[in-house]
């Protein structure tokens, strides 16, 4: 089990979509790194950064960030760590989480809209990695 938000369970997502062909294929015309903001909640009393490199179907880096300011990813996807969970344990549909505002998502809306199938196997990946919640 990684614990979730962590440098492990990023690295383990890494290694999870680096394995998927349906990862590659969906995503072979992404380009742009993220940020994964988890808000705290439960035991999580800290907000926690994540960040992944995407390019072209593969995860070329991820790692857990100490400051936001540190870089500039493309894409921002900012919530609380409870949404997280429902998200990942299939509870609540990612795309209706940000349209109801549980999650924020910033960057190049018209480049997420070209590639959602590549945001639903990012998320099938994140329901792949054995995790434990801080709630």
């Amino acid at each position: 089990m990684y614990p979730f938000p962590s440098d492990e369970w990023i690295k383990a997502m890494m290694q999870d979509l680096n394995r998927s062909q349906s990862y590659k294929e969906a995503a072979k015309n992404w380009e742009g790194d993220f940020y994964f903001i988890i808000e705290p909640g439960g035991t999580l009393t800290e907000t926690v950064v994540l960040y992944m490199d995407l390019w072209h179907g593969e995860c070329r880096d991820a790692f857990q960030v100490g400051k936001v300011d540190g870089m500039k990813p493309a894409f921002q996807l900012k919530g609380p760590v409870t949404v997280w969970k429902k998200v990942m344990t299939k509870q609540l549909d990612p795309m209706q989480a940000m349209m109801t505002g549980q999650l924020k998502l910033t960057g190049n809306m018209a480049m997420v809209m070209k590639n959602v199938r590549a945001a639903k196997e990012l998320v099938e990946s994140c329901t792949r990695i054995p995790t434990k919640f801080p709630v």
